[in-house]
C-alpha cells in the first residue's frame, strides 16, 4: 500500500501530546503512558540558528554530501564548540533532562547530528533500544542502548513534517508486551517489524501503519520518545536540507563499562569544555565507531 505523504496531517488523538516547557509533570506522564511527546518552544531562535550552523559545519564540513544522501555524526557535542555555552547553559533544556531522569546528577550519554538532503530515502521503522542480554555487545548500540537507557530527545531544527523527512512514531509501542502493529510481525531481535505476509524480516519503511503519529514541529521544539518507542522518518521531498541533532544524558548512577578506551576526541572534548560543564563528563564513555566493525568481524 502506497501512502501519499503530501496528504498526511497531524494526528487527532484523544489526549494531548504537545506541552510547554514548564508542564513537566504532563511531559513525564505522556512519555510514560504513550511513549512520546513534543515540548513546544524549548529553544530560542538564536540557539536554533547556532545549532543549524554547527550541524552543517560538523557533519558536512567540506560540503561533499550529494543529492539524495544522508550523513550522521555520532559524537556531535564533542565538535560543536559553538553550542556548548548556549545549549548546556540553557536552563529549560537542562531542567527537562533533570526531570525525565529524576536527578540533577547526570552525565553525557551520547549525541548525534544528521543531515538529510533533498531526495533522501525514508528511514525504516525501528526502536533504538537494544534489549537486555548476557551476550557480549556486538556494536556501540548494544553497549549504550541496552537496559534502561535514557529516552530520545531530538531537535528537528529545520522543522518536522512528512514532506521534509519528518519523524513519526507509533503511539504506545514502548510497552514491554507490545507485539507490533496489526498485520505486522516483529523481527526476531524485536527491533523492527515487517508485513505478516512477507517472506523475510526486512525492516519496513512504509507509512500505512496502525497507530502512526506524524510529528509536526517547529525548529525550537523538542521531540521526546521513550527508549522502546518505535519510530521512523519520511523521505525528504522538499528542496532543502533537513537538519536534526540531539545530546542525551543519563543518571551518573547508571554506570556503563564501555569495551573501548576513551577516544582521543572525547579526551580533547573533556579538556576543552568550560569548567562549569565538566560535571557532565563524569562517566562519559565517548563512542568508538570502529567497535561496530570489530563486533561485526567477531560475529
Amino acid at each position: 500500500m502506497t501512502t501519499d505523504i503530501s496528504q498526511i496531517r497531524p494526528a487527532a488523538l484523544a489526549y494531548r501530546y504537545e506541552f510547554a516547557p514548564d508542564e513537566v509533570t504532563d511531559i513525564v506522564a505522556c512519555t510514560k503512558t504513550h511513549g512520546f511527546c513534543v515540548v513546544r518552544g524549548l529553544l530560542p531562535d538564536s540557539l536554533v540558528d547556532i545549532l543549524q550552523s554547527e550541524v552543517r559545519r560538523v557533519v558536512d564540513p567540506n560540503g561533499t554530501l550529494g543529492p539524495g544522501e544522508s550523513r550522521t555524526h555520532l559524537s556531535f557535542i564533542e565538535e560543536a564548540t559553538e553550542v556548548w555555552e548556549p545549549w548546556l547553559g540553557h536552563k529549560p533544556f537542562m531542567n527537562l533532562h533533570h526531570t525525565l531522569l529524576g536527578t540533577d546528577q547526570i552525565c553525557f550519554h551520547r549525541s548525534a547530528a544528521i543531515i538529510r538532503n533533498p531526495g533522501s530515502a525514508p528511514v525504516g521503522w525501528h526502536t533504538d533500544w537494544c534489549g537486555q542480554s548476557d551476550r557480549p555487545p556486538r556494536n556501540t548500540g548494544e553497549v549504550l542502548n541496552r537496559g534502561l537507557w535514557p529516552s530520545g530527545k531530538w531537535f528537528y531544527i529545520t522543522g518536522s513534517r512528512p514532506s521534509h523527512g519528518g519523524l513519526c512514531v507509533i503511539a504506545d509501542s514502548h510497552a514491554e508486551d507490545w507485539r507490533g502493529p496489526a498485520g505486522f510481525e516483529l523481527t526476531t531481535d524485536r527491533r523492527s517489524f515487517y508485513p505478516a505476509d512477507n517472506e523475510g524480516e526486512k525492516r519496513y519503511d512504509g507509512f500505512d501503519i496502525p497507530g502512526l503519529v506524524p510529528l509536526f514541529t517547529d525548529p525550537g521544539d523538542c521531540i521526546i520518545f521513550a527508549h522502546r518507542t518505535f519510530h521512523g522518518a519520511f523521505p525528504n521531498r522538499e528542496d532543502h536540507q533537513r537538519l536534526s541533532c540531539a545530546v542525551g544524558f543519563r543518571a551518573k548512577k547508571h554506570a556503563i563499562d564501555a569495551p573501548w578506551d576513551l577516544p582521543e576526541s572525547s579526551r580533547l572534548f573533556i579538556d576543552a569544555l568550560p569548567e562549569r560543564f565538566k560535571t557532565y563528563t563524569e562517566g562519559y564513555t565517548g563512542i568508538d565507531p570502529t567497535f561496530n566493525l570489530k563486533g561485526a568481524a567477531a560475529a
